[in-house]
């Protein structure tokens, strides 16, 4: 592992020369639609229930089975990226999410829906491993600026996802809502000319393996855990419970003895033993945690308290969407000057703001400001910390090692997601 920023090197060249922000944008966009995923759909939650006959508990595997895919999808999409090249990783992305999409459009009932959303997820996860792996391999001298761009459009998809669930759902049907990651699909054009020019790290990363073993380890401790945590609102039983959280710690254990002894493994120890690394992962994990808590908990305080339409929800929350732009082109200008002991505070910052969102929006029931503000104060805080970590883990690695390593951070940030 580098501690400074590294040289360029041909591998992370483009065909195309098209200048930060357009870079950023495309980047933006081939990622931004996988956040549709989760929170647009939760708006057709209620629509699925109702028109397939599903209960509360098994409409929720919906999401469930979403996060889950995407979180398990990225990091083993990220891994590939580095062992095979991000245009290995763009087709099975792409063919994964098309059959995903064929199943939910077709799925006859809840069951079928959710194998199609699993599917869905894990190419929608690919596509934003590749959309990590392009981010990584931007020249040294711009590469701030990209991800700064790249972390404002994030925002903008983020903002603007219960606004796109209301409308897609009222106009098309929650089939099409269930589906919206397909939209990644469109930007695959507009980021192929930014492919590398050669796989990552030359003729040595392509000929690195991908460890199916730690792969599916990790992938067990990651599903489990999500599964605990919900365990409650999936109505499983005592017993399944008790079985899960046996599965846990033993994929747990297990995965962590064969990090020790496999250092070169889908888990590199010198990645997840990093400090900047496990302080990302932390405060990444702890702000999208408060994100998506509060992106599903305020639209359904606003309709139950004030009677608002989803149309207006969305809409009032878009000025969250310019405020994460700002702080993102902030965050990047800082990164860009202050290197990591600047990023660093920022980082902290925006730890806090994640934090904040429970204790402002908790109060909300008396005005509708606290709980649009405290939204928006998380879509800042996930623009923020998206730019930082990002920023300052491509500085410390290898380019071999650079888009594994963004894909298990946002494992962890999408397993926070999947707690909050």
């Amino acid at each position: 592992m580098s501690t400074q920023p590294l040289s360029p090197s041909p591998s992370t060249l483009s065909r195309a020369d098209t200048g930060p922000v357009s870079t950023g944008v495309r980047i933006g966009a081939l990622f931004g639609p996988a956040i549709f995923g989760v929170t647009a759909a939760g708006v057709a939650l209620p629509d699925v229930a109702r028109s397939l006959d599903a209960g509360p508990s098994a409409a929720a595997w919906v999401l469930s089975a979403h996060a889950l895919a995407l979180g398990v999808g990225t990091a083993l999409a990220g891994r590939i990226a580095d062992a095979r090249g991000i245009r290995t990783v763009l087709l099975l992305g792409a063919l994964a999410l098309v059959a995903g999409t064929a199943l939910c459009l077709t799925a006859p009932g809840i069951e079928t829906l959710v194998a199609g959303r699993f599917v869905l997820a894990a190419g929608s996860g690919a596509l934003s491993a590749a959309a990590l792996a392009l981010t990584a391999a931007a020249a040294p001298e711009r590469r701030a600026a990209v991800i700064a761009v790249f972390g404002a459009t994030m925002a903008v998809f983020t903002a603007g996802a219960t606004l796109a669930g209301g409308l897609v759902t009222e106009w098309l049907g929650w089939r099409a809502t269930v589906v919206l990651p397909v939209l990644q699909l469109l930007a695959v054009l507009f980021v192929l000319p930014l492919l590398p020019r050669r796989a990552p790290g030359g003729a040595n990363g392509a000929s690195r393996a991908v460890d199916p073993m730690g792969a599916l380890l990790l992938a067990v401790t990651a599903g489990t855990l999500l599964i605990l945590v919900q365990s409650s609102g999936l109505a499983l039983s005592a017993g399944t419970v008790t079985a899960v959280a046996v599965l846990l710690v033993a994929a747990g254990a297990v995965l962590v003895r064969r990090t020790i002894r496999r250092p070169d493994g889908f888990v590199p120890r010198a990645v997840v033993t990093d400090p900047v690394f496990v302080l990302a992962a932390i405060t990444g994990a702890a702000v999208y945690a408060g994100l998506f808590g509060v992106v599903y908990a305020v639209p359904r305080l606003l309709v139950a308290d004030f009677g608002w339409s989803v149309t207006e929800i969305g809409t009032r929350l878009l000025p969250g969407a310019v405020l994460g732009v700002v702080l993102a082109r902030f965050a990047g200008a800082a990164l860009a000057r202050g290197g990591a002991r600047r990023a660093l505070r920022v980082l902290a910052a925006a730890s806090v703001c994640g934090a904040a969102l429970l204790v402002v929006v908790a109060p909300a029931g008396g005005t509708p400001v606290w709980a649009v503000a405290g939204a928006s104060f998380g879509f800042a805080a996930m623009s923020v910390t998206q730019v930082v970590a990002t920023g300052l883990l491509t500085a410390r690695l290898a380019p071999r090692s650079r888009g594994g390593a963004l894909a298990l951070l946002n494992l962890a940030f999408f397993t926070g997601g999947g707690v909050g």
